[in-house]
């Protein structure tokens, strides 16, 4: 998504120098959400509605909180005006990078020259404009590191590297993200026709500590709801392995390959099915001969050509329809399992 809003830029913005933003004109309907953070809307109560029909649900028990971003960059409970002396409290970025670094380059220590400033971690692949993945680089250095990362860049100066990498912090992306979705959330499970049930994220700590459990997602959904812990209510039962969904697509909705100039390169075929067989489906492959023979299980990628081509552990191969037997329709979803790291053994498994 951020390659493809990347080309809608460059579109933009190319014999169009004096053009207003589209931001600047665009309005949006309360309660709307970029795509980035729709999705994540969309799959919640996607998933809360299957368990709906699949199961005889009468309540949906949800944690409300809002995460303190300030707090988690700074790593302690902040009060009153201590959330108005960050790092560049009376400085601007440059300011506080100057001061910093002492005006030098922070990859080859060079002074006296111009300085950029650079992220550490690029943004091409995930970096943020925090303050904490900014350093200051003289033009040279700046272009020499490209998009590569600090520690291959610096792997010849062992001792810089490990100063810079020091500062870096964690990202606040995802708490960022619920902070900005739970109204929107909310609203949305509300059309399922199930009573909602908003807790406040301290009776779901207290109720885990008085369980004696780990902090897990799993076993907070355990804990959501209050206790009765004078009338016997405790939580007796930790699942031993979760399932885990993670959203993968329905497919791509571009009716083109684009160059690396965002450019037309190649026309896509509309048609998603070829010999019954959609990307993204659940197959087993049994191949009678030949290098790959064997039977192999996997998501597979059709090709108009009947060879399609199917993921492996140990990469991807490619196999005739003759030779595959479908498992499970794609569905936008991959499903898996995985063992709950929290799950206390002394306690009742189920």
């Amino acid at each position: 998504m951020r390659q493809r809003a990347g080309y809608r830029r460059r579109r933009r913005s190319a014999n169009l120098r004096y053009r207003a933003r589209r931001s600047a004109n665009r309005a949006h309907p309360d309660g709307w959400h970029p795509p980035s953070l729709r999705h994540r809307v969309d799959t919640i109560t996607s998933i809360a509605s299957r368990f709906c029909r699949y199961a005889p649900v009468t309540e949906i028990h949800i944690e409300t909180t809002t995460f303190d971003t300030h707090s988690m960059s700074v790593g302690r409970q902040l009060y009153g005006s201590e959330y108005q002396q960050g790092a560049l409290a009376g400085v601007g970025t440059r300011g506080y990078l100057c001061t910093r670094w002492s005006r030098t380059c922070a990859y080859c220590g060079a002074a006296n020259v111009p300085l950029n400033i650079e992220h550490v971690r690029p943004r091409s692949h995930g970096g943020s404009a925090r303050i904490a993945n900014l350093v200051l680089a003289c033009a040279p250095c700046n272009q020499a590191k490209g998009s590569r990362a600090v520690t291959t860049f610096l792997s010849h100066a062992p001792e810089r590297s490990a100063e810079i990498v020091a500062q870096l912090k964690p990202s606040l992306r995802d708490a960022a993200a619920m902070n900005s979705i739970q109204p929107g959330l909310y609203r949305a499970l509300h059309r399922l026709a199930v009573p909602i049930r908003p807790w406040p994220s301290k009776v779901t700590s207290d109720n885990r500590r008085a369980a004696g459990l780990d902090k897990t997602h799993t076993l907070d959904a355990l804990a959501v709801e209050p206790l009765d812990q004078g009338r016997g209510d405790t939580i007796v039962r930790v699942p031993d392995r979760v399932l885990v969904i993670e959203a993968t697509g329905r497919g791509s909705y571009a009716r083109t390959t684009p160059d690396r100039f965002g450019f037309p390169r190649l026309r896509r075929e509309r048609r998603k099915q070829h010999f019954g067989y959609v990307t993204g489906d659940l197959v087993r492959a049994e191949i009678p001969k030949g290098k790959r023979a064997g039977t192999w299980t996997g998501r597979v990628s059709v090709r108009a050509r009947g060879q399609h081509s199917l993921t492996t552990p140990g990469g991807r191969i490619n196999v005739s329809y003759l030779h595959l037997h479908l498992l499970q329709r794609a569905d936008g979803y991959a499903y898996s399992s995985r063992q709950e790291a929290g799950a206390s053994m002394s306690r009742k498994i189920g």
